[in-house]
């Protein structure tokens, strides 16, 4: 077996160090939980990379593993969280590379969701298949790459692959303000779409300037119940019942469900063959499968300026805990990342 790759020209300082800052967790609880700590800095295996991390964005995922719910999230780890460290999107470059490794060297530049491979990204280096990375797009910063993965490719497989998205429908997008929801009012408009974008009164100048056609208070409308009839909904919060959302699909549309409170999923799930047999009307679940042929698109996107990531706030790392803290309980427009070359005291 020949030797883990390394160029001594791409070696960060810090690599002379055993150790490294991560912030981490060993009980299921809120934010207050986390601590940064030092740990030793993982060794890649065969087919993985270390990675220097630059940036890594907050996910809801985040939030949810950090409190152990819904409870399947416990399932294997009932006592102790599966993931000491969290943080799923990262961006950053490579510093060694495993023997089998094919596509990446040290000192390429990455980005990727790790959430199919240890997770691990609210640290200063992690290990991560090459499969889960993607070459990062050119002229934009580690912080803006690091928003895309997971949100974007989420967006992407809820229209295009569950959606079916065509030129001309007519898209909802119910919680358009965060991550998923940004991505997803940019990829529609680009497929030739008119988007109706739901979410909070402060979101919608925003939404309206990513391309939303028309924007929706929920505090003040209930979309379900306007008359209006879409041909897609996408739903990123999952606020709403199966017999609602029924009502706001045009025969033959197709509601996707991306997130949620675990009581709607399930009944999603028991009334989703009866909507589709009585109504015409498809009701499914997005089941998230990162991977870097989704991530390449976006890379492309992004490369080319038709889409823009849009980034709330970047925090540091010591900060960490109110990042999440602010997307869990809806502070975030668009993006939330943690910015590994940022202190506490900057601006």
């Amino acid at each position: 077996m020949s030797e883990i790759r390394m160029t001594d020209t791409e070696i960060s300082p810090k690599m002379n160090a055993a150790v490294m800052n991560a912030v981490v967790y060993d009980t299921y609880g809120m934010p207050e939980v986390l601590r940064v700590k030092e740990v030793d800095i993982p060794t890649p295996q065969d087919n993985e990379v270390l990675i220097e991390v630059h940036a890594t964005s907050v996910n809801s995922w985040d939030w949810d593993l950090l409190r152990g719910k819904p409870f399947i999230n416990r399932i294997g780890a009932f006592r102790h969280p599966r993931y000491p460290i969290l943080g799923a999107d990262i961006a950053g470059k490579v510093i060694l590379a495993g023997p089998a490794v094919q596509r990446f060297k040290p000192g390429d530049e990455v980005f990727g969701d790790l959430s199919g491979c240890g997770w691990g990204g609210f640290a200063e280096y992690v290990c991560a298949n090459e499969e889960a990375l993607t070459p990062k797009p050119a002229g934009i910063t580690y912080v803006q790459a690091a928003s895309i993965p997971q949100a974007a490719v989420l967006a992407l497989q809820g229209l295009r692959n569950q959606g079916n998205l065509q030129e001309g429908e007519h898209v909802l997008i119910n919680g358009a303000g965060g991550g998923v929801g940004t991505f997803a009012i940019q990829y529609a408009k680009l497929q030739g779409a008119e988007v109706t974008a739901v979410d909070r009164g402060d979101k919608l100048d925003m939404l309206l300037e990513l391309g939303a056609d028309h924007v929706v208070d929920y505090t003040k409308e209930d979309f379900t119940a306007s008359g209006a009839r879409y041909d897609l909904i996408l739903d990123v919060v999952g606020n709403r019942s199966a017999f609602a959302l029924k009502r706001a699909l045009v025969k033959g549309g197709t509601y996707v469900m991306i997130g949620g409170p675990m009581p709607h999923i399930l009944l999603n799930l028991v009334w989703s063959p009866f909507v589709s047999w009585l109504e015409k009307k498809k009701l499914t679940i997005l089941v998230h499968k990162p991977n870097h042929a989704d991530q390449a698109i976006w890379k492309e996107l992004v490369e080319s300026g038709k889409v823009i990531p849009r980034i709330e706030r970047e925090y540091a790392l010591s900060e960490t805990s109110q990042a999440i803290r602010d997307l869990g309980e809806g502070r975030v427009n668009g993006k939330a990342v943690v910015s590994l070359k940022k202190t506490k005291n900057d601006d």
